[in-house]
């Protein structure tokens, strides 16, 4: 075994790759450059360093291997831009058209981007033609915006859901670049989840294909926690904040009865983040399955061996289940197959209410003379309409900052988020493709398993 160094080390990392950031003058030239207001806004005094240069990046790897950090690597270290305001801006405040939209499933924090985004905009750079587009993507083509102001949207963020409305599907890509540009808007703020995202690419594309001078971004939004790259997704604390509190009603469900089970159900539908991160927070849970790992049902080392051993020690059980867990097993016609929802994604079978009709056949069939309880509770839609809590309203107002300094320092196709704590501007295409999902190789799983002592459900 080698021994660990005391002394102090000069270390010689890999390569580096930086990401390439898409910026207007890819395919506009000759775009007037203007000074950035902020120069002269009464609450900030930039000095040296307050303005982000090309050459501040951000590093997506942080922990290094020394024993291989020196070796040639065939897959070098990746780097983004920083995140911040620029120097030197490419609109002319006067002259932007911003529209905002929100789509797809609603999210803690989803008013306070858009707060925001109005205020940042306003306060910081001076702009006053402030477009809110209503119900998602089909709003850009079949109604009319509304105007933003600071006024108007003073209190939004203390509100949940989506002011300007929200909808899944309707996108049509022409239609909505052609929207886009007889409204005259130059500037695009998609806030919205991974199927969002793919559409902010094509319009993205679009735009460029047209040579249009129009910046979009967009700005990550999903309650599981599964966008890739970035640290978190906004609302992501607030919906482990609120799962607590289901689990806990569940726990004391579970407690007052005799053969008590509570029955979580979580949001989650690729990723168990959700599920995860409330188990470990809440320390009440027996058992927590995820979409990233299969169980079963009978048999040695099944769900139903699990729960009567703990039934049998304790008197009672917690057993929280993210959405797209079990969806394997769950039994499904050809229709129920093919089945999808307006953003093309499958439709899953409702989990929960499964397991709670198969725990209480178990128990029925193999306990048919002692006491039973099954308390099923469904929060989904509770935690994803509450308001944000403290801390996801503080980071909704740095995602919405971050994207108004990209855009009005022309650069486009860029989603805004935190890398490793500290905010990056990533290619849209790369955050459309990534996905988040659990390692259950890594310590976290490892710590959920530990607290909950439940088996790995692995067949022998």
């Amino acid at each position: 075994m080698a021994e660990p160094t005391t002394e102090e080390m000069i270390l010689s990392l890999s390569p580096v790759k930086l990401h390439k950031l898409p910026h207007l003058t890819d395919y506009l030239s000759r775009l007037p450059t203007h000074t950035n207001p902020l120069q002269h806004n009464p609450f900030y005094h930039p000095s040296d360093g307050f303005y982000i240069t090309p050459s501040d990046v951000i590093l997506r790897q942080i922990v290094y291997d020394l024993a291989a950090s020196g070796a040639a690597s065939a897959h070098p270290a990746s780097a983004y831009h920083r995140a911040g305001p620029r120097r030197h801006i490419l609109f002319e405040p006067s002259s932007i058209r911003a529209a905002i939209v929100t789509c797809g499933g609603l999210c803690p924090g989803m008013n306070t981007v858009v707060r925001e985004l109005v205020l940042g905009l306003w306060d910081l750079y001076g702009v006053r033609q402030i477009f809110g587009i209503k119900a998602g993507y089909r709003g850009f083509y079949s109604m009319d915006p509304i105007p933003l102001n600071p006024k108007l949207v003073d209190h939004w963020h203390k509100n949940g859901g989506t002011v300007l409305e929200t909808s899944r599907g309707g996108f049509h890509l022409q239609n909505i670049v052609d929207a886009i540009q007889h409204r005259g808007y130059n500037q695009v703020y998609i806030i919205g989840g991974d199927g969002t995202m793919r559409g902010a690419v094509e319009i993205f594309h679009e735009i460029c294909k047209r040579k249009l001078h129009i910046a979009v971004t967009g700005i990550p939004k999903t309650v599981d926690n599964d966008v890739g790259i970035i640290d978190r997704s906004f609302g992501f604390q607030t919906a482990v904040e609120m799962a607590q509190q289901a689990i806990s009603a569940a726990h004391v469900e579970a407690e007052s009865a005799v053969n008590g089970i509570g029955l979580v159900k979580l949001m989650g539908r690729s990723t168990g983040h959700i599920a995860l991160h409330a188990t470990l927070s809440s320390r009440d849970v027996d058992c927590c399955l995820i979409p990233e790992t299969e169980f079963y049902l009978e048999g040695k080392g099944g769900l139903f061996e699990f729960l009567e051993q703990r039934l049998r020690e304790n008197g009672h059980a917690v057993l929280v289940v993210a959405e797209g867990a079990g969806q394997d097993i769950i039994p499904r016609n050809e229709a129920q197959k093919q089945e999808r929802d307006e953003s093309g994604n499958p439709v899953f079978l409702d989990v929960g209410q499964w397991l709670k009709s198969e725990l209480k056949n178990w128990w029925s069939r193999d306990h048919p003379s002692e006491l039973f309880t099954v308390k099923y509770i469904d929060p989904t839609y509770m935690i994803r309409a509450v308001p944000a809590n403290a801390t996801d309203n503080l980071y909704c107002t740095l995602l919405a900052h971050s994207a108004i300094h990209g855009v009005m320092a022309g650069y486009t196709g860029f989603v805004p988020g935190p890398v490793n704590g500290n905010y990056a501007y990533i290619p849209v295409e790369e955050v459309a493709k990534a996905k988040n999902e659990v390692n259950t190789r890594d310590h976290q799983w490892a710590w959920v398993r530990s607290v909950t002592n439940q088996p790995d459900f692995m067949r022998t």
